[in-house]
């Protein structure tokens, strides 16, 4: 089928779009190549796919809706899997209007689109920020999660109730992916992992919050991409036994899902620089510091919906994915 991924230069958008071309899909790649972070790395990404037959690029913002309605009316995708997005819990905090723009005007646009497009079905990026003050761990579908604690995790929570409605209004089928701390090969150099394995190189000390009290629930880019896909594959339906008087955030009465993509196995941060220590074979430098704004200070994943709906869920240990990170790391670098 012809899908389109927004974001397709981005860490989780290049690897689903490889995966995609892998199995015989026709892909259109969307990036506005932003500067949140090192525009060359994005283009090495794009550089991957752009030899590739049945892929086409296309440079635009999502903000820009005669664009996002010219994209859709030359390439006519079938299927949408949004992954662009503004990211960053940190930036959220002292650049709220880059998350206006990217996460609310353009899915807005995405949603329109979509919706004058006839597509099949929209796969969109929500986050596990969304859960914000909810303590009750693991984070299931089922509760409701009106607690955020950053402007971003409010913006993914607004895509949420967004997609509902257009599901609801327009019988557009919409599911929402609740990524858990996404790492691997080819990853954002503003998360742990890349930042940590950097430092550690470099001899310099790395920041340490929450004085490592930290618990997450690392999720590999392979099991993030396959459960991507195989939620793409399946086209939500209505819940039959949704009921009003109890309202279950998770399922609808519309064609709209939720699920969470996530380890379900939570690693202490402490252990996961431990698990970085031995990939690199040197010691790092620590500098513990307070729990930041906008950070929570666990995250687990309840996955039983994924793995009932779809037939999988993430398995990768914490010490296989950093290895084949930080082999990614040396090579891409020449460490």
């Amino acid at each position: 089928m012809k899908v389109l991924v927004t974001g397709a230069a981005g860490f989780i958008g290049f690897h689903t779009a490889r995966v995609l071309l892998d199995r015989g899909d026709e892909v259109v790649g969307l990036d506005n190549l932003n500067p949140y972070y090192d525009v060359k790395l994005k283009e090495a990404r794009l550089a991957e796919l752009s030899p590739r037959n049945r892929f086409a690029f296309v440079k635009a913002d999502l903000a820009d809706k005669a664009a996002i309605d010219k994209l859709f009316a030359e390439h006519r995708p079938e299927r949408v899997i949004h992954l662009a997005a503004q990211a960053g819990v940190r930036h959220s905090l002292t650049h709220p209007e880059d998350y206006m723009q990217s996460n609310l005007v353009g899915f807005l646009n995405i949603l329109e689109a979509c919706r004058h497009s006839d597509v099949e079905h929209l796969v969109f990026a929500s986050s596990s920020s969304v859960y914000g003050a909810n303590t009750r761990l693991p984070f299931s579908v089922h509760d409701n999660v009106d607690h955020p604690v950053s402007f971003y995790a409010a913006s993914k929570k607004s895509n949420e109730l967004m997609a509902h409605a257009y599901a609801h209004l327009y019988r557009l089928p919409t599911t929402g992916l609740r990524f858990f701390t996404v790492y691997g090969p080819w990853g954002r150099p503003d998360m742990a992992l890349f930042k940590f394995v950097k430092q550690i190189l470099a001899d310099e000390p790395i920041d340490v919050f929450n004085e490592g009290h930290h618990a997450r629930d690392f999720t590999y880019i392979d099991d993030i991409v396959e459960a991507v896909v195989r939620a793409t594959d399946r086209v939500p339906q209505p819940n039959p036994d949704w009921s009003g008087d109890k309202p279950d955030p998770g399922t609808s009465s519309a064609p709209y899902r939720l699920y969470n993509i996530g380890n379900h196995s939570p690693v202490q941060l402490m252990d996961f620089i431990a698990a970085i220590e031995k990939a690199l074979g040197r010691d790092a430098k620590k500098n513990f510091l307070p729990l930041q704004p906008g950070d929570v200070p666990a995250t687990y994943a309840d996955v039983t919906d994924l793995a009932a709906d779809v037939g999988f869920e993430p398995n990768t240990p914490i010490e296989e994915g950093i290895r084949r990170f930080v082999a990614w790391y040396r090579e891409y670098y020449g460490t």
